[in-house]
């Protein structure tokens, strides 16, 4: 599965792959390429492979295909290439049908089978390894030393943890492991590593030398088509049969599996009765708790009212005076209002109880003078021969008609008549 960040990253590919091609629609096709970028990074087109390498790079990512498909506990491939990208000169790609969060003995097992078919597949065919496994054996080595050290999955060294890990608690990454056994222990780590990683190379081996017709076959059509998908490698499998679990763990000790099978599951039976699939699971019981808290709450309010200083605050049933939900231990002139005071904002005719003493008297209020009115026009300031006038200057002799304006539109004085 592919993290946020890694989704985000594929849609951009595609959307920048459709533009160089000057298309408006983000095709299927698109996004698988946009997933391989992602993956295995964008092809290598300036390396010329000779016909030789590109025949040990059909069978190699074959073999992985064939062992993968004859295994009957891992996920089946959805699309092998031998199309260069990255540092690898191809890959198989194995896709999950659902999400798995659980891997037992047996499928870790078909993992180690899967990433060792191609090197098997270059012994079986050309008589001697090449360095293209070399991320193979990577691989099948951290999941056998994990089913050893950490897994407890060695019949040998049972379900103990062996190694502390100093890592960025942060990042989630691996700093450095620190041995905390004894060299013997290491040795025997090491041997049960080994013999996993032979088990798994056995079996691969042997489906390929069964299957070496549908092998040739498979590495034939990627030579000429150089991408399979899952419609046509069916196809070409129709004849390959499911191996045998493989589990490489029968050493149990005084513990006997039990022969009775485990329970069923509602979905498993409403399947085999022909019924609807069961209801989805009801929510968890705290939300179920908190959510008849929240209405018991909620009823409680309605019934014995709340102080009314909040959003939803109402009086309380039969009250006859109102709540001004003022702060507790709060005291003013005037407050609390005694009891029968009206509402703030009631006409004065209806106000009966306490009122507030009446302001001092000032110009305008409660029969003193009253203040000037204010001018319907802004005065101007006295000036020329108007400055004995307060307020706008008088029209002249001449003024009425005809005369120019100044730059604020009033009218300006006549000129001085000397005649």
């Amino acid at each position: 599965g592919m993290s946020g960040a890694d989704l985000a990253n594929v849609i951009n590919e595609a959307a920048l792959l459709t533009a160089r091609e000057n298309g408006t629609v983000i095709t299927g096709p698109a996004l698988e390429e946009a997933v391989d970028r992602v993956v295995g990074g964008p092809r290598r087109k300036g390396r010329i492979i000779s016909e030789h390498e590109k025949k040990i790079t059909a069978y190699h990512e074959g073999g992985h295909t064939l062992a993968a498909w004859a295994m009957p506990d891992i996920e089946p491939i959805y699309k092998v290439t031998i199309l260069a990208r990255g540092r690898t000169g191809g890959h198989a790609m194995a896709v999950p049908e659902d999400d798995k969060g659980l891997m037992t003995r047996s499928e870790m097992i078909a993992r180690l089978v899967f990433a060792m078919g191609g090197r098997a597949a270059e012994e079986l065919v050309f008589r001697e390894p090449t360095t293209g496994a070399v991320s193979d054996i990577e691989q099948a080595t951290k999941i056998a030393r994990a089913m050893v050290t950490e897994y407890g999955m060695s019949s040998k060294l049972g379900a103990v943890r062996y190694g502390s890990e100093h890592g960025d608690p942060f990042l989630g990454r691996t700093m450095g492991t620190q041995a905390d056994y004894s060299h013997e222990i290491a040795q025997i780590i090491d041997d049960e590593v080994r013999k996993l990683i032979e088990a798994a190379h056995t079996e691969a081996w042997e489906i390929l030398t069964e299957y070496r017709d549908v092998l040739d076959i498979l590495a034939g059509e990627l030579l000429e088509k150089e991408t399979l998908h899952r419609v046509e490698l069916a196809a070409i499998f129709g004849d390959v049969k499911k191996r045998p679990r493989l589990t490489m763990f029968d050493d149990f000790g005084g513990r006997v599996p039990s022969d009775k099978p485990p329970i069923k599951t509602p979905g498993e039976l409403a399947i085999e009765r022909g019924e609807p699939w069961p209801k989805p699971v009801p929510e968890p019981a705290f939300k179920t708790a908190i959510a008849q808290a929240s209405r018991a709450a909620a009823e409680a309010e309605r019934k014995n009212g709340a102080n009314g200083s909040g959003a939803n605050g109402v009086p309380a049933n039969g009250a006859t005076q109102p709540d001004y939900g003022a702060p507790a231990g709060w005291h003013a002139p005037g407050w609390p209002p005694p009891p029968g005071s009206p509402p703030p904002g009631s006409p004065p005719q209806h106000q009966q109880g306490h009122r507030y003493p009446a302001p001092p008297a000032s110009p305008g209020w409660h029969g003193g003078p009253p203040p000037p009115p204010a001018p319907s026009y802004q005065p101007y300031p006295p000036s020329g021969r108007h400055a004995h006038r307060g307020g706008a200057p008088a029209p002249g002799p001449h003024e009425g008609s005809g005369q120019q304006t100044g730059r604020d539109g009033d009218r300006a004085d006549p000129p001085p008549n000397h005649g």
